[in-house]
């Protein structure tokens, strides 16, 4: 079920073929830690990685309350084998073997805060985390959830360096929910099925830092200027309109979590060996002038294989390229001051 909700149709019939017989197949031991499971992000991704016929061991880690959702997301009948792990002391346990580490933990937006108000919580937590990572599993990949991701990556990235443990080709900054959104919103206003989209988003995460490349979209529709201009503004405050409409009850938490079990069943993909497997995601680049950017990545057995070029862009998309790059690149030495505190 989760497998056939992952492949896209856009990808040739010939890929779909190559992903469903591989998993069919025997597939490689894999354990994937999720860190902060107990939470609003954490406890619906868990869910969706024990549908993951890909995972064969899930290790839960929290501060608190992580033996309940172990023991609740443990009854579900597939492959994986779930363990919870609850405060500091446990930490190491849950992250030895890990291939794959999500790193969903932290506190969620509120109504009226930016990400850049989580910052002073998350970042600490982060960088206590990324310390664990680096001495208990150096070679796992890293999924960065946590916001404000713009810096939090960055911050991630010193951490490792200071351990003698950084690998640029494993450390991600997941923006998938940003493409899922614009490709849901697109697809509304093309009047096309949502499932045919495919939308690249560039740039970082975080307001006018996430430029969806509508030029690039496919199917390719007639827009109007205006049309895609608004469906721009949406997609960068997608993440504004749920905090709002939740009313101080929470913020995008399943979307979010359904965006990090595909960037996620990408990167285990990747991981064993499927061929041609491209998402976008935020990474150490070349490909601008700054350090870290959100582009199209091909994922294969060493994290990042292939950073893609950003391709031709419209006008638009080259101010509002042009626009981000200072705020981009504030975050990112906002992260690196602060790792290097």
């Amino acid at each position: 079920m989760f497998r056939s909700m992952l492949v896209r149709s856009s990808s040739s019939a010939k890929q779909a073929v190559i992903r469903r017989s591989f998993s069919s197949g025997s597939v490689p031991e894999r354990k994937v830690a999720i860190l902060g499971a107990a939470g609003g992000i954490g406890q619906p991704l868990a869910l969706l990685m024990k549908l993951n016929p890909l995972v064969s061991s899930l290790s839960l880690y929290d501060i608190a309350n992580t033996p309940g959702v172990a023991a609740d997301v443990g009854h579900i009948n597939t492959r994986s084998e779930v363990v919870g792990y609850m405060g500091d002391e446990n930490l190491a346990k849950a992250l030895e073997g890990a291939d794959l580490v999500i790193i969903p933990a932290g506190v969620p937006r509120k109504p009226g805060m930016t990400r850049d108000d989580l910052f002073n919580i998350n970042a600490g937590i982060v960088k206590n985390l990324c310390s664990a990572i680096a001495k208990y599993c150096p070679h796992a990949l890293i999924n960065m959830i946590s916001n404000p991701v713009n810096s939090t990556v960055p911050i991630a990235a010193e951490i490792f360096k200071k351990a003698g443990m950084y690998d640029e080709k494993k450390l991600f900054g997941v923006t998938t929910l940003d493409v899922v959104r614009a490709r849901t919103f697109y697809a509304g206003k093309a009047n096309v099925p949502v499932a045919e989209v495919n939308v690249p988003v560039i740039g970082g995460h975080a307001g006018v830092t996430i430029l969806p490349v509508f030029s690039q979209a496919t199917p390719q529709a007639n827009l109007s200027g205006d049309v895609l201009t608004a469906l721009t503004k949406r997609t960068q405050d997608g993440g504004t309109e749920v905090v709002e409409a939740k009313a101080g009850k929470g913020s995008a938490t399943l979307s979010m979590a359904y965006a990090g079990a595909l960037f996620a069943d990408a990167c285990l993909k990747g991981l064993n060996g499927v061929p041609d497997v491209i998402e976008c995601s935020y990474v150490q680049s070349t490909i601008t002038e700054l350090p870290f950017f959100a582009s199209k990545v091909r994922l294969g057995k060493n994290g990042v294989e292939e950073v893609l070029d950003l391709g031709p862009l419209s006008d638009f998309e080259k101010e509002g390229l042009e626009a981000l790059k200072p705020e981009l690149k504030s975050s990112i030495e906002k992260g690196v001051m602060f790792a290097n505190q």
